[in-house]
């Protein structure tokens, strides 16, 4: 004989605490492994935050500059925070977005177009590299740059670059759970220039589960400048409810009602 939802709920409720039980015994997930990835297909993003999006890119005639913090949102609707670590010397500017463009634009290795998310940069003056170097060098703010997420993911990357030409560069991700628990560090090394080349470095971390809330970006030369460009996102996809919870309960419930018929 078919049970009524009503029947059927105070069953659940009857039975709750034989479902605890069993719940409490089930074996326990392994803990959540994170690895690099330093290639933007490979890290499997179906979201993204290009930096175009804030509505704030850097004109000559009209500078736009950003605060050191700010939120922004992503294409598929994902909240996140953006931090930038305040600047050290007072002739470099705030944070700004630019794009990268051939001469008389601004140029990186980045790709042509690229709407570039950058710390800052000292537009006092110049210092000069050491001899046999052409381009250079000019101080900025390397930050790092935090970016937490109103929802944690599985997983996030973007290329990344520091203001010095020609010097190679070590930059680093590091990401954290809503716990502040460090779940892994990685590292790359680099050479900057301003080829237009589209050979900024992929720096990117992955885990296999929805753990990660917050990413930390930095470089070994944080007296230069910090670069990144469009921001990939694994993020956890709406699906239509599950009710596992439910699904467990009535079946506890019937297997219950079974043994009660036999006795």
């Amino acid at each position: 004989m078919a049970f009524s939802l009503n029947r059927l709920c105070q069953l659940s409720v009857k039975y709750l605490p034989a479902i605890t039980a069993i719940i409490t015994v089930l074996p326990l997930p392994v803990k959540a492994a994170t690895f690099l990835v330093t290639e933007r297909n490979a890290l499997g993003a179906n979201d993204e935050v290009d930096w175009v999006s804030l509505g704030k890119v850097f004109n000559p005639i009209a500078p736009a500059f950003l605060p050191n913090s700010f939120a922004a949102t992503s294409q598929g609707g994902l909240g996140l925070n953006v931090d930038i670590a305040p600047k050290t010397n007072p002739r470099i500017t705030q944070p700004f977005v630019f794009q990268t463009l051939p001469p008389p634009g601004i140029r990186t290795n980045f790709a042509p177009g690229d709407f570039i998310l950058f710390g800052g940069i000292d537009t006092s003056g110049f210092q000069p590299l050491p001899p046999g170097s052409p381009d250079p060098l000019t101080p900025g703010n390397g930050g790092p740059f935090t970016i937490s997420f109103d929802q944690p993911v599985f997983g996030v990357g973007t290329q990344i670059a520091v203001d010095i030409s020609n010097l190679e560069v070590e930059t680093f991700i590091s990401a954290f759970d809503n716990f502040n628990n460090l779940l892994g560090t990685f590292s790359v090394f680099s050479t900057s220039s301003l080829a237009l080349d589209n050979s900024a470095v992929f720096l990117g971390i992955r885990s296999d589960t929805p753990n990660i809330s917050r990413i930390v970006f930095s470089s070994s030369a944080p007296q230069y400048g910090l670069a990144i460009n469009k921001f990939s996102i694994v993020a956890v996809e709406v699906a239509e409810p599950t009710y596992t919870l439910a699904i467990l309960a009535v079946g506890v419930v019937g297997a219950v009602v079974k043994l009660r018929r036999h006795n």
